[in-house]
């Protein structure tokens, strides 16, 4: 079988085995957010930084919401890695924006953060801040989740079905995932030009 073949019979898998509910349920979720106030905040590094970038954009414009991402201030996100340290660029940003229990926190990671194994602290730490002043966290990770799903009120865990494209599947299935959110009757607010 070819490569493309494969990947998208993985995809098809991916379709099938995803936790529809869980997505039901985070727009219902994400739109109390917006009916309460609240601003939303992507967190994400590497590919999944630049899809919080595109999300950001659909969760404004199409669903009325307040969204922000760390990532698209380059300046201030590398003078808090220079001043103060990777670990703690998202939650010195989430501190500063004055993170409430009316907003909330959603990650998009392939692996959703991992102590032990030192990966995405950055991410971990932002959690515990969130955790502390009684944010929603949501999330759209893969593999078991790590610490995001722990801790996460809404998480949806991108199905493994293979272990050598993990990735891929995960930061492109976050695209599919926050679009089904974007255009659900329940959180759209704006129709899309096409």
């Amino acid at each position: 079988m070819s490569h493309a073949k494969t990947f998208f019979t993985e995809a098809a898998k991916i379709c099938e085995d995803i936790d529809v509910t869980k997505i039901d349920q985070m727009a219902t979720e994400l739109a109390q957010v917006r009916t309460n106030g609240g601003r939303l905040f992507f967190l994400g590094v590497g590919g999944s930084a630049a899809n919080c970038a595109h999300a950001v954009n659909d969760f404004r414009k199409l669903c009325g919401i307040e969204t922000y991402a760390p990532t698209d201030n380059v300046s201030e996100l590398t003078a808090r890695t220079n001043d103060e340290g990777w670990d703690t660029v998202f939650s010195g940003w989430l501190k500063t924006s004055r993170l409430s229990n009316k907003d909330a926190v959603f990650v998009l990671s392939v692996g959703g953060g991992n102590a032990e194994k030192n990966v995405s602290t950055n991410i971990i730490k932002a959690l515990e801040v969130a955790q502390d002043v009684g944010a929603k966290i949501f999330g759209i990770v893969s593999r078991d989740g790590g610490y995001t799903a722990s801790v996460g009120d809404h998480v949806v865990i991108i199905p493994t079905v293979h272990a050598d494209r993990v990735t891929p599947h995960a930061e492109g299935f976050q695209a599919v995932v926050w679009h089904c959110l974007v255009s659900n009757p329940v959180l759209q607010t704006m129709a899309t030009k096409w």
